[in-house]
């Protein structure tokens, strides 16, 4: 069975992102080693989750252009939950911005935010059955 286990992230700086996404978010660092030369395998992971986050600390002037817009200003990742009011109120508590208010589609629950970047994420709790 295959599954998709990590989806790269290019950041400004692993302690930051590591901030962020286990500080703010609630991710569990999965793995910080040392590669030397000042490089790091940094994975976080939503609680739960299989997927991971590669944090890539961008090193061309290519890549740093890219920080805070993988997507091109489009919604980039899809991140569910099983209560969004509950997250979305301690994200808020965090500092996390948020682009809207909650509202509901077909799917369910959603809300867009930030990461510490700018990158657009979608907060979604699926509707029942979904």
């Amino acid at each position: 069975m295959s599954h998709l286990g990590a989806v790269s992230l290019l950041v400004r700086d692993y302690d930051e992102a590591i901030a962020f996404y286990v500080g703010k978010l609630g991710f569990d660092l999965s793995e910080d080693t040392d590669m030397g030369g000042g490089k790091r395998w940094v994975r976080v992971t939503p609680k739960g989750g299989q997927t991971s986050l590669l944090l890539a600390r961008a090193a061309t002037p290519e890549q740093l252009a890219r920080i805070g817009d993988q997507a091109g200003g489009r919604v980039w990742l899809f991140l569910y939950t099983d209560d969004l009011m509950r997250d979305h109120a301690a994200w808020l508590e965090a500092g996390v911005v948020f682009r809207e208010t909650p509202r509901h589609e077909a799917y369910g629950k959603v809300v867009v935010f930030e990461d510490l970047y700018g990158n657009a994420w979608d907060l979604i709790e699926p509707a029942t059955g979904a």
